[in-house]
């Protein structure tokens, strides 16, 4: 069995979940509403303020499938509730951010300060000039609005220039070596 599959998720208190046909979930919480359709092959019950998912056959696909959707419908259910948000760090002279009403402006020492625009249902807060976090109730479109922004200017081997996320380790190298 899937160790993850398995577990059941509870329902915290102000949170309703809804299983419609076709396996489409929308749960509602005190930070909005998210709605999916998750595989139609898993059997999604609500009973006395638990979930549970449970699968029709062992076969690999099914599998495979059972812990993807639980983990799903938990990641809505910790959406509404908490949130979710990422933190990156702009590192570098004369690199900063700013923020204009929903518009992020980068300056990463390109010839022209780079926009972003944040998306539906996601904000991004700044602390400072170099401190980015993303919020948003959707945990897969936090992490691709997070990507995006860090995929503007990658941080760098050997002085760490760049965007990078604030847990992110960055392996760094040597440089040159003069030759006497």
């Amino acid at each position: 069995m899937s160790r993850i599959g398995r577990m059941p998720i509870a329902i915290p208190a102000g949170v309703t979940v809804t299983i419609a046909e076709n396996n489409k979930v929308t749960v509602k919480g005190p930070k909005g509403t998210l709605e999916r359709e998750l595989p139609i092959e898993m059997e999604i019950k609500e009973e006395d303020g638990h979930i549970t998912v449970t699968r029709p056959n062992d076969l690999k696909k099914m599998k495979s499938l059972h812990g993807l959707t639980r983990t799903l419908i938990n990641n809505m259910v910790v959406g509404v509730t908490n949130g979710y948000e990422k933190v990156l760090e702009v590192n570098g002279v004369g690199y900063r951010a700013q923020k204009q009403g929903n518009k992020l402006i980068l300056s990463l020492g390109y010839s022209h300060p780079v926009e972003m625009i944040d998306p539906e249902g996601i904000e991004s807060v700044l602390e400072g000039q170099n401190k980015i976090t993303v919020k948003g109730i959707d945990k897969e479109k936090v992490g691709q609005y997070a990507a995006e922004i860090r995929d503007k200017r990658r941080p760098e081997p050997y002085k760490g220039k760049g965007i990078k996320y604030a847990d992110e380790v960055i392996r760094r190298k040597v440089g040159k070596t003069g030759k006497k």
